[in-house]
């Protein structure tokens, strides 16, 4: 499995030209005061699937050919990916099968199905999902496509930094959600070649932290998986985001699903934007470490918007007001 390369995420640029619009990176006062630092929010949310990996799913398919565009993709994911993957395979002509651990999040269950995508609920969490999904692609001899360890899909990601360092090429630090890790290995490709001097900054859930725990340790970990931001919820580290997390990240900071919770809010009330769990991590991760990002200028991924209504509807509103 080569990694991807800078080039690798230009040529992604132009396979996306066309097809997915720059989104727009915004900065909000109010924000600021909020958290003390200059807060450019990326907004990712904006995507047709509503989160990001929908650039990694068009390049991945883009990249198929004939035999196995007609052998059809299998995936499995709590969500966003499933979505990019049902939305490129669409565009693409390409079967596509999802599966997702059981009782998922039911606006995504539902988006992925009205992409025409079939969806199998199996398993308890992602690691079961993702076995499940092997037997499936064995079976019907069809392409797996992993949650991460994927270059076409670090490649296509690649391009949302492409974007950021062009939009704001002085930011002292970009700071990226982690679930498999393909958002910041994506970072650490493109701030490598364009912006060294940026730091690149990982957050995840601290009740779901197998990527963080495998980055300090060196090596791939499993840990338990018990965050409520499902795009968090990966169980084990992955080979391939890891050694970009291991040559190039910053540094790797864990928040709680609380705070998870009052970033979402703050997103609501001073930026005016709908974050799911997993797109409010970034600034999460400036309200519970203040004192890494004061006054300092800081890009904040808002990596997707596919909350629940459960999900809104229990905010932490009072602990954010």
């Amino acid at each position: 499995m080569r990694p991807p390369t800078i080039s690798d995420a230009l040529a992604a640029r132009h396979t996306l030209a066309g097809q997915l619009p720059p989104t727009p990176m915004w900065n909000y006062p109010a924000l600021d005061a909020s958290v003390g630092a200059e807060v450019l929010v990326k907004h990712e949310n904006v995507q047709p699937t509503g989160a990001f990996k929908v650039r990694g799913g068009l390049t991945l398919l883009a990249g198929l050919d004939a035999d196995e565009r007609a052998a059809g993709i299998v995936g499995y994911s709590t969500g966003n990916h499933a979505q990019s993957l049902a939305y490129a395979a669409k565009r693409y002509g390409v079967p596509c099968t999802i599966v997702m651990p059981t009782d998922p999040n039911p606006t995504k269950a539902a988006a992925v199905r009205a992409l025409g995508a079939e969806l199998i609920e199996a398993g308890r969490d992602m690691t079961e999902a993702a076995e499940r999904a092997r037997g499936i692609a064995e079976e019907r001899g069809s392409r797996l496509v992993s949650a991460a360890d994927e270059p076409a899909l670090v490649a296509g990601v690649a391009t949302t930094y492409l974007e950021i360092f062009e939009q704001a090429p002085d930011l002292d630090a970009v700071v990226v959600p982690v679930g498999g890790g393909s958002g910041a290995a994506a970072a650490c490709l493109v701030a490598a070649a364009l912006a060294p001097r940026c730091r690149v900054i990982a957050v995840q859930s601290a009740a779901s932290p197998a990527a963080h725990d495998s980055w300090r340790a060196g090596t791939l970990l499993s840990r338990p998986n018990r965050t409520r931001a499902e795009g968090l919820a990966i169980g084990s580290g992955f080979a391939l985001t890891q050694g970009f997390l291991r040559s190039h990240l910053a540094d790797f900071l864990l928040v709680d699903d609380a705070t998870i919770g009052a970033a979402q809010w703050l997103l609501l009330r001073d930026a005016h934007t709908l974050a799911e769990g997993a797109g409010a991590a970034g600034l999460a991760a400036l309200i519970a470490h203040p004192t890494v990002f004061t006054d300092q200028r800081v890009a904040v991924v808002c990596t997707g918007a596919n909350a629940s209504e459960h999900e809104l509807r229990t905010l932490p509103l009072a602990t954010a007001a």
